[in-house]
């Protein structure tokens, strides 16, 4: 008895099942290659994102790999800054041109602000279904599924990473949230090696910058040279547009800038910052850097000064010598700009004990002049008094002895005219040495530029505002003590005139020795010089600078309105 041969059913039914078993391997080993090379491009991405020690292209790269490894059409970076808002904003997939038409970038309101109130990574298949969402600005991309993580930097989170708008699929899955918050990881230890690596490099700048500085003061250069390389290096260092050095004038209950660098340094070279400042009293009196993020919005700031003018965020240090502050070092950034970190500021303090070792040294240098100088005075007046005067006196005593030897009356005659002119030249030089010894009991500080600055605030209860003020050149050393007499008087009867007949709401001071020429000029918005107005005053001013050589010119202000005053001489430089 023969077997039955079996059915063709019965053999369609294993190579099915075998083709579904062949399928499902398929499908595992593609999904298995698929994960290896999602592995391969994540550790592709850590690799490249950690090659990178510029703090600002570590950021970029951690955005781009995060949009390639989950595939996303939109991808960006948040920092977070110390106000618990987003400080930076990098994005990848918006053009310059779309960013432009969007405006100002996010701050941290909304769905970006709640993965900072949140640091949790976040899933979603629709933006606007978020009960945080409240929107997007005109000319932003459309956006709907959503995928945050945050990234930490020694359990501080540092930012968040923000993508949207998956490819290829509604919206991102649960992978695609493994693999973020897994270059999540990889970006904090990036974010922490670039830091430290700006930290060294930021530390070796500093040293070299006070290596230099030290050089300098030990060289014996000019203060004024040394203070210009360190104002400079410290606005280089920590990316500030200007840099000021101001020195305390206490009998002034004002601070006169020594020197400016960088932003209008030439406009603000000059100006004398009131003492009432709250940011700059802030300043003298911690031993702390004091810092603003926009002095325009700030309270302690006087509004409108002229020293903040274009400034957004300040920092300031003081100059701290012997126990206490005699002046400000001040870095700004022009407005708009981010604020100043504790990585800027924090060596600042240092540096700047530098500075006020370079004032210290110039006064000490100053002193050791003024001394040096006094005595050679009083060696002179002791000179004059002890050899000339009795050299003159006993030559006046032998001519009138003698003259009762001679007869002859118009001999007499000339003989006493000479003994005359001998009690006369004694006179002149009896006055010269107490001219001399008057000099060298004048006061430190009573040169020109102090002058200038005393008859200004003098002026300021009758004007009814502080006249701004800017002095340039060595006007305390070489303008000699007639010409600087002439020009005070003329700067008081300008000021007068302001504030008698000008009717102005600003006058600007500007006094500037260059090339052998002394140049004050007075500017005021008022009303201008009336028709009928008495001509003295000005042709006292005329008068004074015809007898120096120079002229007077009058004009109006720069925009059409006011008075300008302009008092020109030459100069030849004062000799000691």
């Amino acid at each position: 008895m023969s077997g039955e041969r079996p059915g063709r059913s019965e053999q369609r039914l294993p190579k099915l099942r075998l083709d579904e078993l062949l399928d499902e391997l398929q499908a595992r080993i593609d999904a298995a290659r698929g994960t290896q090379d999602r592995v391969h491009s994540l550790l592709e991405a850590v690799l490249s994102v950690g090659r990178e020690l510029d703090l600002p292209q570590v950021l970029r790269r951690i955005v781009e790999a995060a949009v390639v490894l989950v595939d996303a059409e939109y991808g960006a970076l948040g920092v977070i800054g110390d106000d618990r808002m987003l400080s930076e904003f990098h994005t990848v997939g918006i053009s310059g041109e779309q960013r432009a038409h969007i405006g100002d970038l996010p701050s941290g309101h909304g769905i970006l602000g709640e993965l900072i109130r949140h640091p949790e990574p976040l899933r979603l298949a629709e933006i606007s279904e978020h009960s945080a969402s409240y929107g997007f600005p005109p000319h932003h991309p459309p956006m709907h599924s959503f995928l945050g993580a945050p990234i930490r930097v020694r359990d501080q989170v540092f930012g968040n990473l923000y993508l949207t708008e998956k490819r290829g699929a509604a919206e991102f899955d649960a992978e695609d949230e493994s693999v973020l918050s897994t270059l999540a990881v990889a970006a904090g230890v990036a974010i922490e090696n670039a830091r430290l690596y700006e930290e060294t490099r930021l530390r070796e700048r500093w040293l070299g910058a006070s290596s230099e500085v030290t050089r300098a003061l030990l060289s014996g250069a000019p203060s004024a040279d040394v203070l210009e390389l360190i104002v400079e290096q410290a606005r280089q260092i920590t990316d500030a547009d200007v840099g000021m050095i101001a020195e305390r004038v206490p009998e002034e209950n004002a601070l006169r800038p020594l020197l400016a660098v960088g932003l209008d340094a030439d406009r603000r070279s000059g100006l004398v910052m009131p003492g009432q400042d709250g940011f700059v009293a802030a300043v003298l009196t911690t031993a702390e850097p004091v810092v603003s993020t926009d002095i325009q919005e700030d309270p302690r700031a006087v509004r409108d000064a002229a020293q903040w003018a274009g400034v957004g965020p300040v920092v300031g240090v003081p100059l701290e010598a012997g126990g206490k502050a005699g002046g400000v070092l001040l870095l700004g950034r022009e407005v708009g700009r981010t604020p100043f970190t504790d990585a800027d500021t924090r060596p600042l303090l240092g540096f700047a004990g530098q500075a006020a070792l370079a004032l210290e040294l110039a006064e000490r240098r100053r002193d050791a002049e003024q001394i040096a100088l006094l005595r050679d005075r009083d060696r002179i007046a002791r000179d004059l008094h002890d050899l000339a005067i009795q050299r003159l006196f006993a030559a006046g005593m032998t001519l009138q002895s003698a003259q009762r030897f001679i007869d002859h009356p118009e001999a007499e005659e000339r003989l006493s005219r000479t003994v005359d002119d001998l009690d006369e030249t004694i006179k002149i030089i009896r006055s010269t040495i107490f001219g001399l010894r008057a000099q060298g009991g004048t006061r430190e500080g009573s040169g020109l530029r102090a002058r200038v600055s005393d008859t200004v605030t003098a002026a300021t209860s009758s004007l009814g505002f502080a006249p701004a003020v800017r002095i340039e050149g060595l006007v305390d050393t070489d303008v000699p003590g007639d010409v600087a007499d002439h020009a005070l008087a003329v700067l008081g009867e300008v000021l007068s005139n302001a504030a008698r007949h000008a009717e102005a709401h600003s006058v600007d001071v500007y006094l500037r020795y260059a090339q052998g020429e002394l140049t004050l000029t007075v500017t005021d918005d008022g009303r201008g010089i009336p028709q009928d107005a008495v001509r003295s005053g000005l042709k006292n001013m005329e008068e004074r600078a015809a007898a120096l050589g120079g002229d007077l010119r009058l004009g109006a202000g720069p925009e059409g309105g006011g008075t300008r005053v302009e008092w020109r001489v030459p100069v030849r430089p004062a000799k000691d």
